[in-house]
């Protein structure tokens, strides 16, 4: 349902304010919401994707995507402030924003200080350098280092294994269920 030529009020504590317009958009909820954000930013990622210069990963150039999640790939800091500005300009362009201060990037080259020298600036945006980050619940850094991400796994499944541990030593329940359960919280 479109909200076009609705008004609303908004209580702040005791008090209601004037009523406003709505101009375009989506009630919050709405099914129709998550579907148009994807054809939105599908638009921007292929406009992006034209710049064929940078890395590339499983045939694809330069981003990975999931939902609201965007990675921009490159293979040097020049095509990556780029690529980021083709991002940001085609988002724009039809009515995206990209959030500065939740935009981050990182570097990764077997120089371990290659990308902390340099700033990606969009406008008058400024980004931050990190030395890792999570993407879909992996945790990647600047060294490529997997033992992070087995300590990020292990903190987040042993809460999991001691909230059934109960169960799983219980003489109640058959082998066959405990085996059911062990692989539900895996």
């Amino acid at each position: 349902m479109s909200l076009t030529e609705t008004y609303s009020r908004v209580h702040v504590g005791k008090n209601v304010s004037d009523r406003f317009p709505i101009r375009n958009g989506l009630k919050q909820g709405d099914a129709l919401t998550p579907l148009l954000f994807n054809f939105a930013l599908e638009y921007a990622i292929r406009r992006v994707q034209v710049n064929q210069d940078g890395l590339k990963l499983n045939g694809i150039h330069q981003l990975l995507a999931y939902a609201h999640d965007v990675n921009i790939l490159g293979g040097g800091i020049h095509t990556l402030q780029e690529n980021a500005e083709a991002l940001v300009a085609a988002t724009r362009e039809i009515g995206l924003e990209v959030s500065a201060d939740r935009t981050k990037y990182m570097f990764v080259s077997r120089d371990q200080n290659a990308g902390q020298n340099h700033s990606v600036r969009i406008d008058n945006s400024t980004f931050e350098w990190v030395e890792e980050f999570k993407y879909l619940g992996t945790t990647l850094t600047i060294q490529n280092s997997i033992r992070e991400e087995i300590k990020s796994r292990l903190r987040s499944g042993n809460p999991c294994y001691h909230s059934v541990q109960n169960l799983l030593s219980s003489r109640l329940l058959s082998r066959k269920l405990k085996i059911k359960i062990y692989r539900t919280i895996i």
